[in-house]
């Protein structure tokens, strides 16, 4: 029986995913849960298994496409099984980008059928979003979604060109890739333009206060030096003073379930599991991780649980799982002797928000 491959939604209001690259090749013998695919998304770069045996064939897609949530990419069939026909719903919906920065520009001469109205304009909920929130007229944008529709690259590249705001005074695309010179811009990745945009809407929506003291840390400088030995023997692992932190959040979450609470919009809701989000510095960007039911945990799994997700981040090898259901999120950086910081980016990155 053929298994088709779609690109996976891996976060919420994800619409789209970037083929970064194929693990095997057209015709290539694959193995269920052998890794497959690298697809980026809006927060990290995620490796997606194989979901059945068989061969890989009828691949739709190459590195570089931008492809919506649900479109079939590939198929796995057995040994001498045919790909099946693709059907009207299976090719449905917006095509395949296959730019790696789409070329969406402000076109106020534009004619009608290259330039939507404001009110007809073929646009997705996350495009409409952002050119609210940065002023952009979606009357002046040409899309490059299928039949004309405008997605959230679109928005983001005019943006990024210094494009139209709402008032009508469009500017031209400029390079994305300019020379090296004052006030010169540069392409960002998905990681850093949402690391951009959840820092804006952080700081623009959200009533912010923060408490300082400051504590001494001699008895858990001490429980380091004491309990690494020991982890070091069993785990295979070498105790941080993150995982102290994570183990010691938990436990004070466990605690004072009020803090590990999500606001929906109308309502606080109390997060019945306690998963401590941590932000790691990738390539051009930061992704939080999580490790799951930190409370349960001992202090060298959770050890062993950072030290797999800061290995697999800094590879871009991040599964689906690592970069969902964080309820409460850390972010440490004593190694850069800091004494203090604030972080309002650090609560947007988890799940979604």
């Amino acid at each position: 029986m053929a298994h088709n491959i779609v690109m996976p939604a891996l976060e919420m209001a994800q619409e789209t995913g970037k083929l970064l690259s194929w693990r095997k090749k057209e015709g290539e013998t694959v193995s269920k849960g052998e890794p497959l695919l690298d697809v980026e998304t809006d927060k990290a770069v995620v490796e997606i298994e194989a979901p059945a045996d068989g061969i890989l064939a009828g691949m739709k897609a190459q590195a570089g496409d931008v492809i919506p949530v649900g479109q079939t990419i590939a198929w796995i069939v057995a040994p001498g099984e045919k790909v099946p026909e693709e059907t009207a719903a299976s090719a449905s919906g917006r095509r395949m980008d296959s730019q790696a920065t789409p070329t969406a520009v402000a076109t106020p001469n534009s004619a009608p059928a290259t330039s939507a109205s404001a009110a007809n304009a073929r646009i997705s909920p996350k495009a409409r979003r952002l050119a609210r929130e940065h002023g952009v007229d979606i009357s002046q944008v040409r899309g490059t979604g299928g039949e004309g529709e405008i997605l959230a690259e679109d928005i983001l590249a005019l943006v990024a060109a210094g494009g139209a705001a709402a008032s009508g005074a469009a500017a031209p695309a400029q390079s994305l890739n300019p020379p090296a010179e004052a006030g010169a811009t540069a392409t960002l990745t998905q990681v850093a333009r949402l690391m951009a945009e959840r820092t804006t809407q952080s700081w623009t929506t959200a009533p912010h206060f923060f408490v300082t003291r400051e504590i001494d840390a001699s008895a858990l400088l001490a429980a380091r030096e004491k309990l690494s030995p020991g982890i070091e023997k069993e785990f295979a692992v070498k105790l941080s003073h993150t995982d102290l932190l994570v183990a010691a959040v938990a436990r004070a979450l466990a605690k004072h379930p009020l803090l590990n609470a999500s606001w929906t919009g109308t309502a606080v809701r109390l997060n019945p599991d306690i998963n401590v989000g941590i932000a790691m510095a990738v390539e051009n960007g930061v992704v939080t991780a999580s490790i799951p039911a930190a409370n349960t945990k001992k202090l060298g799994e959770i050890a062993v649980a950072r030290r797999d997700l800061t290995e697999r981040a800094r590879a871009g090898k991040l599964r689906p799982a690592d970069i969902t259901g964080a309820t409460f999120t850390i972010s440490n950086l004593g190694m850069y002797q800091v004494d203090s910081f604030t972080c309002p980016w650090t609560a947007s990155l988890v799940s979604g928000r």
